[in-house]
């Protein structure tokens, strides 16, 4: 933006001189080239294959290849397969992995693996680290990656020295899909909607971001545009016309009226959700060197609309289980369990567009490929509702005091991830078949929120609770724009080496590469207020049908006659609102995999990682060399430096049982790093949690131990049953911490002591043919406890110093039962989704722990194949109406509805 333009090539000399260019690991599983048949066997084998076809069952057949690259990963790892994404009707990456054992979703986002918050799971692609597009979170939203771009995932529960250090619960590797073998050309049309979006709220939306002349003033009077610095900037003296406050104040109210001021909402129909899905590809032999050249091209775009009712509250700090959780009468108001108590209807808007083109070349035993992904995700999000405040120093409430607070809200994000991807695999036969895989990634993440409004009133009621107005009171912040705008910057390159031994009594193959990551990160935050200069009140709706339109009384007329006036709220230095951080990690690793008999394996290595990171809180006000000396000062620089380095160990051993079953040992060394953002203290509004938060420079890095069992039982007909152990032992863990005001939770990081983790894990896939025909189950439950120790002294007045990790879940359980038909036309699945309730933030000053409740998720799925060329899906998700709560002490204080939504798609291959 305009605003920094002295910041933003400051940070990049910073981020240029602490980072070089650098790399990431980029591990391809080698896929079996299939015989090719005589010609004289052609038409029999064509009979065959087509019996195949359309007696088999889909999944059963379909997943014996994901369990053969499980069986055969050194490591533990759960892999999910392109027909097992499409079984289950799920449209990304995110969704597709709550099927696997031990892990849930969060917000349609983010993964937790084993119970464990986001910060213990990581993701690349084709082994890629890429920068995450959200504004709050350093791990990718996997929602943004379609399903129809991906060939396969792997979740690596184990960690092995190939992978990134920084490994809590399990690393996921998203691999893309590259050129099919003969022509392919797919289309998909979809349509949907959400029981609770046939109606919603919309309002004209505006995009274009900070107005010109705001931008430009803002750097002429250096971020201060009250009357006083625009008469000293101006030199403005008293003429015959015009005082020199009267010449300031048309200054200032002309740069108001440059700012969107007719948003407004509007109750309306909405559109179903509909998504459109294409990609063509083939694959030709060239004569020249003998090779084959392949693309794969993909297009998809989707659309749809959410709405839903929301309550958040913040608890008074004597509530107890038999207090009031209504505010109908004066006795339920004095015995109320709640500070204040915000009810709401929000409408969101989601549009996804992505392009994906991937070109390769194959020669003998050696490939190159090229992929570009290209996606976009953009929210539009309107809330309105009022707030009541029952306790606290500010008494506002319907019935009692007749005055409660409204406010409008309006927030357009858009988000991209740009990708630019190399990858080679060769293997040298003439040279004792050395293999030899790399990658090179660049890849770019923006977020820009161009409109990001608030608007507050106060509406009015009479003795009996009867609504009679809405007021726009004689204060300042009656109407809040901030614009914020995020890049991240990573490129990332990897290489391995493997050589292949054949001794007397073993083979074995060792392996070493280097990872290299350099991501370099820029935010900036604008924020700017109309202030009621009069102090005098006004009307503004006198009827409930017409309050939506309220937002809308910032007319010319309206600024001039009550004097409103625009103030920039940047902080002054040293407060921050801004930041940019660097980040450089370096790594190289040796490994080794031997089979020391036909039924013992033994893989291991180590990996040196070394890591840098500089992150600091920083403002758009530099404008001189105080302030670079303010906010760059040798001590600030100093706080927010991490450099660190260490070696990880791993080894895993593994008993081979013949065909039927392996047990697993597995012990490695990892760390968990803090978010870039959570080191950074400056201010943000989680949207997940909708909750207040700050980061906290200094915040430490934990080490962890981690110890894992693991039985795997393979039955003949495909059949298979697995049971798994784990522990990890963390020390310093990153946990989050509420404060309290009267009309807000604010949220922290802290170090605790130190926390554990323990469960048990079961997996399996069965038959269920000597039922009914056609019938098979496929599931898996994961049973965990935690403990984390968190001092008291860092923490404030922390209620339960003692207590399970931030975002565990005791229980997670995932259980499908499926049918497939015996002609191969029908095929449908029945998908339970569960969590235990998990920790969002620990309590103080007495108030509990905050807990998000269960969500049970039952989906149904059926699809229908009229020829083999063509599908037809039906889905059906949230079969049970559930929705989503958070309680603290028992008592609900955030509450949210899902809805039911029915989708059907219709696709078509050539």
């Amino acid at each position: 933006m305009s605003t920094h333009y002295k910041l933003k090539p400051l940070a990049l000399a910073v981020s240029l001189a602490l980072l070089a260019s650098s790399s990431v690991y980029a591990q391809q599983a080698e896929q079996a080239q299939p015989t090719q048949p005589q010609p004289e066997q052609t038409e029999q084998l064509d009979e065959t294959i087509e019996e195949v076809v359309t007696t088999g069952t889909r999944l059963q057949g379909s997943a014996a290849a994901v369990i053969e690259e499980r069986r055969n990963q050194a490591f533990v790892a759960d892999i999910l397969g392109a027909e097992q994404l499409a079984r289950t009707g799920d449209g990304d990456a995110a969704s597709a992995l709550r099927r696997v054992t031990g892990l849930t979703l969060v917000d349609g986002k983010y993964v937790y693996v084993r119970g464990l918050g986001e910060r213990y799971s990581s993701a690349r692609l084709n082994g890629a680290n890429i920068p995450s597009p959200d504004l709050t979170r350093n791990v990718i939203p996997l929602d943004i990656i379609p399903s129809t771009i991906i060939e396969s995932m792997s979740v690596q529960k184990v960690f092995s020295p190939a992978m990134p250090a920084a490994f809590g619960g399990g690393n996921i590797d998203i691999r893309t899909k590259t050129a099919p073998s003969e022509f392919e050309f797919k289309v998909e049309l979809g349509v949907g909607q959400n029981s609770n979006a046939r109606d919603g709220f919309t309002y004209n939306r505006n995009e274009a971001g900070i107005p010109a002349d705001i931008a430009n003033a803002t750097v002429r009077y250096r971020g201060d545009i009250s009357l006083r610095n625009i008469i000293a900037v101006n030199g403005f003296t008293s003429t015959e016309n015009a005082t020199a406050s009267q010449q300031a104040l048309a200054v200032n109210q002309g740069l108001a009226q440059s700012l969107p001021r007719t948003i407004g909402l509007q109750a309306d129909s909405l559109s179903p959700n509909y998504s459109f899905k294409a990609s063509i590809g083939n694959s030709f032999d060239e004569d020249y060197f003998g090779g084959t050249i392949g693309f794969l091209a993909s297009a998809a775009y989707d659309t749809k609309w959410d709405v839903s009712a929301r309550t958040n509250a913040v608890l008074s700090p004597n509530a107890q289980a038999d207090c009031s959780t209504t505010l109908n009468t004066v006795e339920e108001l004095a015995a109320s369990c709640y500070n204040t108590i915000a009810e709401t209807t929000k409408t969101t808007e989601t549009e996804r567009m992505n392009g994906v083109f991937s070109v390769g070349y194959q020669l003998d035993t050696h490939s190159i490929n090229y992929t570009k992904l290209y996606l976009t995700d953009a929210e539009d999000e309107s809330e309105f509702g009022i707030m009541q405040s029952p306790n606290g120093s500010n008494l506002k409430t319907i019935v009692g005091t007749g005055i409660t607070n409204r406010e409008h809200s309006f927030r357009y994000e858009e988000r991209t991830l740009d990708i630019d991807q190399f990858r080679g695999q060769h293997t040298f036969l003439d040279w004792w078949g050395i293999g030899f895989d790399w990658q090179y990634t660049e890849s770019t993440a923006e977020t820009d929120i161009p409109t990001d409004l608030s608007y507050r009133f106060d509406d009015l009621y009479d003795g009996q609770g009867n609504y009679q107005s809405t007021v726009v009171t004689g204060d300042n912040n009656r109407a809040v724009y901030q614009y914020v705008d995020m890049e991240d910057h990573v490129k990332s390159y990897s290489g391995n080496f493997s050589l292949p031994v054949t001794l007397a009594v073993m083979d074995i193959e060792l392996r070493g590469g280097y990872d290299f990551t350099d991501k370099a990160r820029y935010y900036t935050t604008d924020r700017f207020a109309m202030d009621n200069g009069s102090g005098l009140s006004f009307a503004v709706s006198d009827s409930l049908d017409d309050v939506l339109g309220a937002s809308q009384y910032l007319t010319n007329d309206r600024i001039a006659a009550n004097n409103f006036l625009l103030s920039y709220r940047e902080p002054t230095a040293p407060g921050a609102d801004d930041y940019i951080a660097v980040q450089k990690i370096d790594a190289y690793y040796g490994s080794f995999d031997a089979f020391l008999t036909n039924n013992w394996r033994l893989a291991g290595g180590v990996r040196w990682e070394e890591f840098k990171q500089v992150s600091l809180a920083t403002s758009s006000l530099i404008f001189n060399r105080n302030d670079i000396e303010t906010f760059y000062s040798p001590e600030r620089i100093i706080n927010g430096t991490t450099i660190e380095d260490d070696f990880y160990p791993a080894l895993s051993l593994t008993y081979i049982g013949g065909d039927d079953y392996q047990l697993r040992f597995g012990y490695a060394e990892t760390v968990v790093r803090p978010d870039i953002r959570e080191t950074v203290p400056v201010v943000y509004f989680d949207p997940i949690t909708d909750i207040r938060t700050i980061g906290r420079a200094g915040l430490q890095s934990s080490p962890m131990k981690n110890y894992d069992a693991r039985f795997e039982y393979y039955m003949d007909n495909g059949d298979n049953y697995t049971a798994s152990l784990f522990y990890k032992d963390i020390a310093r863990p990153i946990e989050s911490v509420l404060s309290v005001g009267d009309e807000e939770y604010t949220l922290n990081y802290v170090n605790g002591e130190t926390a554990e983790v323990y469960g048990i894990e079961f997996e399996w896939l069965h038959d269920l043919g000597y039922l009914a025909d056609g019938f098979f189950t496929t599931g898996n439950l994961t049973v965990s406890d935690s403990e984390a120790v968190v001092d008291p002294a860092l923490a404030g007045n922390l209620t339960n110093p003692t207590k399970r990790m931030t975002g565990h879940s005791k229980y997670v359980a995932n259980f499908q039962l499926s049918y497939d038909s015996a002609n191969g036309n029908h095929s449908s699945s029945l998908v339970y989704n569960v969590f235990g309730e998990r920790i969002l933030a620990a309590g103080i000053g007495g108030r509990g722990d905050a807990y998000e409740q269960p969500f049970q998720s039952l989906d149904l799925v059926y699809n229908y194949y009229p020829d083999f060329n063509s599908k037809v899906s039906l889905k059906v998700q949230n079969l049970l109406g559930e929705d989503q709560d958070v309680t603290q002490s028992g008592i609900t204080v955030q509450a949210r509805e899902v809805g039911q939504t029915v989708s059907l798609s219709f696709s078509y291959q050539f």
